[in-house]
């Protein structure tokens, strides 16, 4: 019977808090993950830790993903993800240059 009442609980509580969820945080979200997905290859680079660089393909997806994403929101005027877009360059930009004048 408790645990009737525990799932039930939680399953209720999932419901509600997805549908705060909206479709803009999604696509926050999705940008940041798309510039973080070179990153840890990037810092074992930069340190030392590792010789191999990322496959250039899988470079050239997401950077091309995350230019649609950045003239996307140009289109809709969407700060937010221009910025966080931006920035993301920047520093992706910065990583680069770290490794190549190493």
């Amino acid at each position: 019977m408790k645990w009737q009442i525990l799932f039930f609980g939680i399953r209720d509580y999932i419901r509600q808090s997805s549908t705060k969820i909206s479709a803009d945080t999604l696509g926050w979200l999705a940008a940041i993950v798309l510039h973080a997905a070179t990153v840890p290859t990037t810092l074992a680079l930069i340190t030392g830790l590792s010789d191999r660089t990322p496959n250039l393909d899988v470079v050239l997806f997401l950077w091309s993903g995350l230019v649609l994403l950045f003239l996307r929101a140009v289109v809709l005027k969407d700060m937010l993800n221009i910025i966080t877009i931006g920035v993301g360059f920047m520093v992706q930009a910065a990583l680069m240059a770290l490794i190549l004048f190493k």
